[in-house]
């Protein structure tokens, strides 16, 4: 599997922006796909993430409520609805898949095998 994020840009707190991760192959819609971010110097950390189904969803607490991922299988894209932005939320955000976790979400990056190149997202105050 083959992952390409795109969506990202600059923008002003309290904006939003939509994230994008396209997913070769047909066996694209049998993986879990979640999303990661990392600010330079520091460690890259889970977002969100969504079943193979789309069926069930988890955030991290940071992002919980303003961040949606959805799915549309039949295009092989992942999305990241990204609301009411805070500079805190500037990072490379990076999409990754997984089938390690029958009908799961996993938040911990060694369960997942495939990684996107990353999108720079910059939020201004």
């Amino acid at each position: 599997v083959q992952l390409q994020a795109s969506g990202g840009g600059l923008v002003q707190a309290g904006g939003s922006l939509r994230l994008s991760c396209a997913g070769s192959g047909r066996t694209f819609s049998t993986y879990a796909v979640a999303w990661f971010r990392q600010v330079p110097g520091k460690e890259r950390e889970f977002a969100a993430a969504i079943t193979w189904s789309g069926g069930s969803t988890s955030y991290a607490d940071s992002v919980l409520g303003r961040f949606t991922i959805s799915r549309d299988n039949a295009k092989n894209t992942v999305y990241l609805q990204m609301n009411s932005l805070k500079p805190e939320d500037t990072a490379v955000y990076y999409c990754a898949a997984t089938r390690r976790v029958l009908n799961g979400t996993p938040k911990q990056i060694p369960l997942y095998d495939y990684w996107g190149q990353g999108t720079q997202v910059t939020v201004s105050s």
